[in-house]
């Protein structure tokens, strides 16, 4: 089936806030996403079901400004209420993005302002003043009546295309090393497009401590999860209710078998370099041996008597 790739982003004004608490309004950002998802989803003039997906926290533009936004991986489709029937959405179309725009705004707006109630949120410096509830709410005013940007690209491929993304892009950082070009003196150069000017390539030079100080801007606090999964992708439904799915669609589940065993990393090495891993490498003649493991929550256990 289609997988679609929607993207949730935040204004400039709310990305400043969230700058300054980054728990609170990213855990807002992910809670607006997955509600107006499910609702606009289980509207019956829209589709009608319970959808499942994999929400992806950025917080970074290509040129390393502060940009948050949710890279979402959406099936096209899900179960009906019941449980009983698979929908599939209309081919090449997932959800009106219109429509999720402006009910995410309003999710969005409604959990920032009751986290400002119960004071979860702190500001500093430039935004010092938006402690005045006064002040809050003339600063959010612009935010209601503006436009979110939400949108949906075209689908994937296929399934392989879903996998060589989610690859790529759960783990990476705000800046990957094929994208730097040099260092000079002080100051870092490195690629980056501009979507305003699609096609036109771009290199950037910054002064290597506005490089470090925008690269830590994208630091997220301990313990944030910045992938998480809904519906019928979440954690606690997943097995069973994609067992339903596949029923519905009369697709067997395929796994894939080895018919040899993965090579070991120090063959591989040895392959590669042509230097091998298994030798002492201060006689180079005794063979190396695994006697024991060190976890990295384990206290060091006594060698044994005699290893040999």
């Amino acid at each position: 089936m289609p997988y679609f790739h929607v993207v949730f982003t935040i204004p400039e004004q709310i990305a400043s806030i969230a700058f300054q608490n980054k728990r609170v309004v990213y855990d807002i950002l992910f809670q607006a996403t997955a509600e107006t998802l499910h609702t606009i989803a289980a509207e019956p003039r829209h589709l009608g079901a319970t959808i499942g997906f994999i929400a992806i926290l950025h917080t970074w533009g290509q040129n390393l400004v502060h940009h948050p936004h949710l890279h979402c991986v959406v099936p096209g489709g899900g179960l009906t209420p019941d449980g009983n029937r698979w929908v599939a959405c209309r081919p090449g179309f997932f959800l009106p993005v219109r429509v999720l725009s402006r009910l995410f705004r309003r999710l969005f707006l409604e959990r920032l302002q009751h986290a400002f109630d119960v004071g979860e949120l702190r500001f500093f410096s430039s935004l010092a003043h938006l402690a005045e509830r006064r002040e809050f709410a003339r600063y959010l005013a612009g935010s209601r009546q503006t436009e979110w940007v939400v949108y949906a690209k075209e689908p994937f491929g296929g399934p392989q295309q879903v996998l060589d993304y989610l690859g790529r892009y759960t783990h990476r950082v705000a800046i990957s090393n094929n994208r730097l070009v040099g260092l000079s003196g002080e100051h870092v150069t490195f690629r980056w497009k501009d979507y305003r000017h699609p096609g036109r390539p771009r290199v950037m030079h910054l002064d290597a401590h506005e490089f470090i100080r925008r690269f830590l801007l994208h630091v997220l606090p301990r313990g944030l999860q910045r992938i998480r999964h809904y519906g019928l992708l979440s954690n606690r439904l997943r097995e069973p209710r994609l067992t339903v799915c596949r029923h519905l669609l009369n697709v067997e589940l395929i796994r894939e078998t080895c018919s040899a065993p993965e090579p070991d990393y120090r063959d591989r090495y040895a392959k590669l370099t042509g230097r091998s891993l298994h030798d002492c490498p201060v006689c180079s003649r005794g063979r190396m041996l695994c006697i024991d493991r060190l976890l990295p929550s384990a206290p060091p256990r006594a060698p044994p008597v005699n290893p040999r």
